[in-house]
């Protein structure tokens, strides 16, 4: 969602002569959405103002649609479409079916890597198959790298290819059947003096030590080709959070299963605990555990967690509380403004144990150990649970000693 350095754009400027940016509201994703103030539509919403804006000024304008991208296409009659890959299932049906409408119409279409730096088998063992482990996977990764990867796309260089017409119109939040909420999103800048310090910085979540680029990333308002080119220069450790969400994608590409079922076929056999009550009380930041309740409100309230506390409340659900990791995996994908499925269920899996190169079944964060090693000052804690220390603060709902000697029971009997 840019006009900068975007792969399929350069591709249809650069070989046409009149080009119609379109997007269309797909219908069968936002009816699922239940609540109505979803700040993902209404991100998506302003993305496309700014760049309704920008092609007003190029004497061009965007055409939006809001329904069935099948019924739409059914209706267009482009002489091309040019798109970028998307690896989700639903994406690739979706694709598909677009695609064979074109075809049986004599319509050509294109579409091209974008949204990571190595997708699908570019990335693979010296055998053709794909890792499932990170650290070489990501040694390969870097050892491809050169210039040609990370160089950007010149689609100004095109743009008088826009079609010139006039200004088509938006269709508005309330429109598309969804509220204005009009609290800031996180910058789309990167803050160079954040990324230098990245590596020492990033795992204490009362300070601003993550850029928030991830809403950008997920929606294509800014260039992963362009974060790359910056965290190669500036730090690895940054690089390797780049890295980790092109192996997620290449996880998803090669085996969809994930999106339900657990990598390792045997930790389906589980015996989740599954307590509806328990699974509120984490919802709504009522644990008893100061580290995991500050990190569900600040979710709740914002949208957003930081990346350490992610680790910490899905450990607990599902170690703590012994409760199915679909469960917290599909909270997320409600709440999270940067909600990437193969980055949720990657995160998830590997949390639960049951992911490729996941953390071994054993391993149960302390929330205690994690509150002194990472706000040990409790500045993060006491902004999210101000009721901290009061009679007015919940009492632990599960006892950390007895939950972690149940659930390494409950995991040794399914795994044998």
């Amino acid at each position: 969602m840019r006009l900068q350095d975007n792969a399929g754009l350069y591709h249809a400027l650069k070989e046409n002569k009149s080009v119609v940016p379109v997007f269309i509201f797909d219908t069968t994703l936002l009816d699922k959405l239940e609540d109505k103030a979803d700040r993902r539509v209404e991100f998506i919403h302003q993305s496309l103002t700014l760049i309704q804006k920008q092609l007003i000024e190029l004497g061009s304008s965007l055409l939006v649609f809001h329904g069935n991208p099948i019924e739409i296409f059914k209706s267009l009659q482009p002489k091309a479409v040019y798109t970028n890959h998307d690896y989700e299932p639903y994406a690739l049906s979706r694709d598909e079916q677009v695609k064979n409408i074109l075809t049986k119409n004599g319509v050509e279409s294109k579409t091209f890597k974008d949204h990571v730096i190595f997708e699908k088998e570019e990335v693979t063992k010296d055998d053709g198959k794909p890792y499932t482990v990170f650290t070489p996977y990501s040694r390969k990764w870097k050892a491809k790298l050169n210039a040609f990867y990370l160089k950007s796309y010149p689609t100004k260089k095109y743009f008088s290819s826009f079609k010139k017409t006039k200004s088509l119109p938006l269709p508005s939040l309330q429109q598309l059947g969804f509220e204005e909420i009009n609290k800031p999103f996180p910058e789309r800048t990167i803050k160079q003096s954040i990324v230098e310090q990245y590596d020492k910085k990033r795992n204490f979540p009362a300070i601003a030590g993550t850029t928030k680029l991830s809403v950008h990333l997920r929606f294509g308002t800014v260039s992963i080709r362009k974060l790359a080119q910056v965290a190669e220069k500036k730090n690895e450790t940054w690089l390797n959070e780049l890295i980790w969400r092109d192996f997620y994608h290449m996880i998803l590409w090669h085996f969809p299963k994930v999106e339900t079922q657990a990598f390792k076929p045997a930790y389906d056999q589980i015996k989740w605990r599954n307590n509806e009550q328990e699974f509120t009380m984490w919802c709504e930041g009522k644990t008893g555990y100061p580290i995991v309740d500050a990190g569900m409100r600040e979710l709740n309230e914002t949208g957003f967690m930081h990346n350490r506390v992610r680790m910490i409340v899905a450990s607990f659900l599902t170690k703590h509380l012994l409760i199915d990791w679909r469960w917290g995996e599909a909270y997320f994908a409600k709440k999270l403004l940067d909600f990437d499925l193969a980055a949720n269920n990657g995160g998830w899996q590997w949390a639960a144990g049951s992911g490729c190169d996941a953390a071994p079944y054993f391993r149960v964060f302390n929330p205690a150990l994690q509150t002194e090693k990472f706000d040990a000052e409790l500045k993060y804690i006491k902004h999210w649970v101000p009721e901290l220390g009061t009679k007015e603060y919940q009492k632990p709902i599960v006892d950390h000693k007895l939950a972690r000697e149940r659930v390494l029971k409950v995991y040794k009997e399914a795994l044998g």
